[in-house]
């Protein structure tokens, strides 16, 4: 049974910083790609970051510089450190996991999801 488990979300003022984690089990997790989504109130859930396995990134236009996705293989971790965070960076974020190879933005083409950690920006 797939589990990927967020954490490290939470309430910062803007200009602050926080480092969320996705710790997965019951997959070969060197072997898939791995992205971060995230979904404010009343929008649809966005792409923001992904891994592939050899650790090259992609990132979303609008964290670019400010975001920062890594993951430890020998953890079963992918991480997402977040600077300079703004009020419109407020969401829940997800982790997800894709069996598929390289870049992956788009939600099908992911297997498996987390439940999401709130992440709240103060203005």
């Amino acid at each position: 049974q797939v589990q990927l488990v967020e954490s490290g979300g939470g309430l910062v003022q803007a200009g602050g910083s926080l480092r969320l984690s996705c710790a997965a089990s019951g997959l070969t997790f060197s072997r898939y790609t791995m992205g971060w989504f995230r979904q404010a109130p009343g929008k649809e859930r966005e792409f923001v970051a992904c891994i592939s396995w050899s650790g090259v990134t992609s990132y979303a236009d609008s964290v670019k510089g400010r975001f920062t996705i890594s993951r430890d293989n020998a953890k079963n971790t992918v991480y997402l450190q977040m600077n300079s965070l703004k009020p419109e960076d407020t969401a829940v974020y997800y982790c997800a996991a894709s069996r598929y190879g390289s870049m992956r933005k788009r939600e099908s083409e992911y297997d498996y999801w987390g439940q999401g950690t709130q992440v709240t920006i103060s203005s």
